[in-house]
């Protein structure tokens, strides 16, 4: 029997999901920092910036920006990590590691890229100094076994940060639901000629688990020290971990 799991409202079976969540950045890659920019207001980058504080990367780290798309993670991580460090960039959709990789190559930085799946990556235990997911986790289909994995290539002592969005403060829901479900595919159709990507968006953000859940899974996957900062009302939420 074929198991199902969730892509967006709809329940579709695993395999299906992993092509249409690929469809979907197949076909925003070209258009996603533009998009990123009008749909957050320029807030994603506040969220970045603050993850990557949080991050406390320093030269020499070894650093895994898992589903790093454009590279905006990446890039910071790799300017701080400096020439003894060692950061890659990884994602599971080839046309989102194109850009990423571009960017980066226009930057001056050259730093290792590699099309990975999270739930199965392909680096030894015990090797990064840090972990990061922005963006990613809420698309992908087992989310228990990508945890698990993230803190598995981790050191001890090694930090995970997730950031996501999440469970937006009560006096907003109305508010964003409209923004959601109305303005978000109408930007989508008039910048990036698809409004169903971003129909998935905002349904996929409502699928994926609340700030309190998501603290619950990481410290399941035996992370320790598990703590979120609501970002803009908890728009989007920060949760990092800590192997121990």
């Amino acid at each position: 029997m074929t198991n199902t799991t969730h892509f967006g409202y709809k329940t579709v079976s695993e395999d299906d999901k992993v092509h249409e969540v690929a469809k979907v950045f197949h076909s925003v890659a070209a258009k996603y920092d533009v998009m990123n920019d009008l749909m957050s207001g320029g807030l994603h980058r506040i969220w970045k910036t603050f993850t990557i504080a949080q991050a406390g990367v320093r030269p020499g780290f070894k650093v895994l920006d898992i589903a790093g798309g454009t590279g905006d993670l990446s890039k910071a991580f790799a300017r701080q990590a400096g020439p003894s460090g060692e950061v890659w960039l990884t994602d599971i959709n080839e046309s989102m590691l194109r850009v990423g990789r571009d960017r980066l190559l226009n930057k001056g930085l050259v730093t290792p890229t590699l099309l990975c799946d999270a739930e199965k990556l392909p680096f030894p235990d015990n090797y990064f100094d840090r972990v990061s997911v922005a963006f990613g986790l809420r698309n992908m289909t087992h989310k228990d076994q990508a945890l698990a994995e993230m803190r598995r290539v981790l050191k001890p002592g090694g930090k995970l940060l997730v950031l996501e969005f999440s469970k937006v403060a009560a006096p907003l829901q109305k508010p964003y639901d409209l923004y959601s479900f109305s303005v978000l595919p109408w930007l989508g159709q008039r910048i990036a000629n698809d409004s169903e990507s971003y129909r998935y968006l905002a349904e996929s953000i409502r699928m994926h688990p609340d700030q309190e859940t998501l603290k619950t899974m990481m410290q399941d996957a035996g992370l320790e020290r598990v703590q979120y900062y609501n970002l803009t009302a908890g728009v989007a939420a920060l949760h990092t971990g800590i192997k121990m």
